[in-house]
Formats: C-alpha cells, sequence, structure tokens
C-alpha cells in the first residue's frame, strides 16, 4: 500500500518511456509489416524483428555509461543496431540510406499502452508529468506530438548527457525541478530503474508490464521491491494517486 504522506508530498510524477508508457514491440511490429506491405517484402518475422532491434539497446547504453564509449545519441546507437540485423534478417539489400534512416524514426512513432494517455490526462490535472527516458528531445518530442502524449515538459538523455541507470540522470532531474527528491515520483515498469531512483531519494511505483518483451521477458513480470506505489496500468496509478 502506497504511504499516504509520500503521495502527499510528490509534485511531480516523471516516466520511462519504452515499455513503461509505449508498446515499443508491438509498435515496431507493426511499422515493420507495414513497410512489408508496402516494398513487397516477405518472409520476414517482424515481431522477431522489433525484438532482435531492442536487444541491441542495453549493450549500447553499457558502453557509454561504463566509459567505454564517449557520449553518443540514442538516435546512433539505434541506428548501429539497425545495420547489425539488417542482414540476419535478409533485408541488407532492401533498403536505401533515406529508407534506412526513416525506419531508424520508427523509434519515434511509437504507440502508447491503451491505457497510458487516459491516466496521464488524470495525472495530469494534479502534477507535472514528463518522461525521464533515455531517448534523445527530439525522439521523445516526436514521440509525444505523434501519439497525443500531453507531457508538460520532457527530460531527454541528451538534457543530462547521461543514460540511466546513471544516478546523475536522476538528480537532474530533481536539481531542474528545484524541489526535494521525496517530492518526485518515477513510475516505470522496470525494477532496477526505481532501484536506482529510489537510491537517489526518489518515490517510486511500478507499472507492470509483463509482456513488453514478448518470447524474450526474463525479468520485471512483478514487482520486487517494496516501491511506494504498484499498479497494473498508468490509470491505476492516476486512481492511487488521488486523480
Amino acid at each position: 500500500m502506497a504511504d499516504r504522506q509520500a503521495i502527499k508530498d510528490v509534485k511531480a510524477v516523471v516516466f520511462d518511456t519504452f515499455g513503461t508508457v509505449t508498446d515499443w514491440r508491438g509498435s515496431i511490429t507493426r511499422m515493420g509489416e507495414a513497410l512489408a506491405r508496402k516494398k513487397g517484402i516477405e518472409g520476414v518475422d517482424w515481431e522477431a524483428f522489433a525484438r532482435a532491434w531492442r536487444a541491441g539497446y542495453r549493450p549500447g547504453l553499457h558502453r557509454v555509461i561504463s566509459g567505454q564509449r564517449a557520449w553518443t545519441p540514442l538516435d546512433v546507437i539505434h541506428r548501429e543496431r539497425l545495420d547489425e540485423i539488417l542482414p540476419e534478417f535478409g533485408l541488407a539489400d532492401r533498403f536505401g540510406e533515406a529508407e534506412k534512416a526513416d525506419i531508424n524514426l520508427f523509434w519515434h512513432r511509437l504507440a502508447p499502452w491503451p491505457d497510458s494517455i487516459p491516466g496521464l490526462l488524470r495525472l495530469k490535472t494534479r502534477y507535472l508529468i514528463a518522461p525521464l527516458s533515455n531517448g534523445s528531445l527530439m525522439l521523445l518530442a516526436s514521440m509525444a506530438k505523434h501519439a497525443g502524449i500531453p507531457w508538460d515538459f520532457i527530460y531527454s538523455s541528451d538534457m543530462h548527457m547521461a543514460y540511466k541507470r546513471d544516478p546523475e540522470v536522476y538528480r537532474n532531474a530533481v536539481r531542474l525541478l528545484g524541489v526535494m527528491p521525496g517530492e518526485v515520483m518515477l513510475a516505470a515498469a522496470h525494477n532496477d530503474d526505481l532501484e536506482a531512483a529510489r537510491k537517489e531519494g526518489l518515490r517510486t511505483a511500478y507499472i507492470n508490464r509483463p509482456t513488453e518483451y514478448g518470447a524474450d521477458q526474463v525479468k520485471d513480470f512483478k514487482a520486487t521491491g517494496d516501491w511506494d506505489v504498484i499498479v497494473d496500468t498508468v490509470e491505476d496509478l492516476a486512481e492511487r494517486m488521488g486523480c
């Protein structure tokens, strides 16, 4: 059960975006299938393609977080992974450079889970809401414009020049708001994201998305910590937060 005093103190709720607010797997699958129909491409498992693309995400970020690589924007990491997997799916010669650049923008056009926008609109009536995401400013702004996500403002990785779970991301979010850490709540479908936020004093809300990775899901089937709020949807979060 959420701590009522903790909820009372919260002024802003910031959200992990990939997987928590948006359905990246379903979105990439659908956009890939639409592209295949347009190009007359057959025999590609686009759901597997989406999962393979995402599989390069955390390793790509880790090289930056660990200092093995200088700051690198997420769009570059996504494009590098795209170039790796196109041959694996028999697509190495099916797209020109302009088409590949546009495919890389699939991540800018992700669709939200059905409960996300209704829940965010409710939360917005009482709290400041924003993404706290590893996406770039342009990615997150484009996604919001495309999907109608009603953010009050955007926290992007290029704003912090760091990726979660780097503590600086959470610290900077609090610092820019000019509030105390306990007045900011992170909502996420990933227990390790919440653990990193809690270490910096933020309040925490777990939103369960057990189908995010499909066949590749190996964790985050349920909350593994005593987070301040544990719910199944963003609408449930809004209810628990008094909206």
